[in-house]
């Protein structure tokens, strides 16, 4: 009885330090704002669990990328597509592809931000979207064994994220689902 009480209470507080570091880490992590046509949208990202894809993510933030790029492929259930497109649908110049650090315990669950890629595993660079419900599919392994890198979360404006999932899209060339009135992101900045 003596023994099963000591563990109970190491248990707890192992769990109790264990809930602190993770509150921590929260507390520590970047944050992003998208400031768009439709208000703002603020990202926490997680670089103890996707470095290469936040740093990336950063480093375009960082340089002004996404600045006037456009939320160019919106299905409303499904999610929200950006970052890689001007609101003419000139496609923006990019770096060198990354790896594709989807098998790192995150999920494309609502609201959680991922990179957006080809049918090649290691081709994601600038385009990102967010998840606007659950796409379990898209986990790793996903269908093609690798599955989308799931990198952040959106912590502030899901309602600015609700909006643009409801715009009317339409075909625009070769590009489909693209939004009639061009979603701008007119500034992204880190917060935190």
């Amino acid at each position: 009885m003596q023994n099963s009480r000591r563990h109970l209470i190491r248990l707890a507080a192992v769990l109790s330090f264990s809930a602190v570091f993770q509150s921590a880490l929260a507390a520590d992590a970047p944050q992003v704002s998208l400031k768009t046509s439709m208000g703002e949208i603020v990202l926490e990202l997680y670089p103890e669990k996707a470095p290469k894809t936040v740093e990336n993510f950063l480093q375009y933030v960082k340089s002004g990328h996404y600045n006037g790029t456009v939320f160019h492929r919106v299905i409303s259930n499904f999610m929200i597509q950006g970052g890689g497109f001007d609101k003419d649908m000139q496609q923006k110049p990019t770096k060198a592809p990354i790896e594709n650090e989807a098998k790192n315990g995150l999920k494309n669950d609502n609201y959680s931000v991922a990179m957006a890629r080809t049918a090649a595993p290691h081709s994601a660079s600038a385009q990102f979207f967010i998840n606007v419900k659950n796409n379990s599919f898209l986990d790793y392994p996903g269908q093609d064994g690798w599955g989308y890198a799931v990198f952040g979360k959106v912590v502030k404006g899901t309602d600015v994220v609700e909006k643009i999932k409801s715009v009317d899209t339409a075909n625009s060339g070769m590009h489909q689902n693209v939004p009639v009135k061009p979603i701008v992101i007119e500034s992204a900045s880190v917060i935190k």
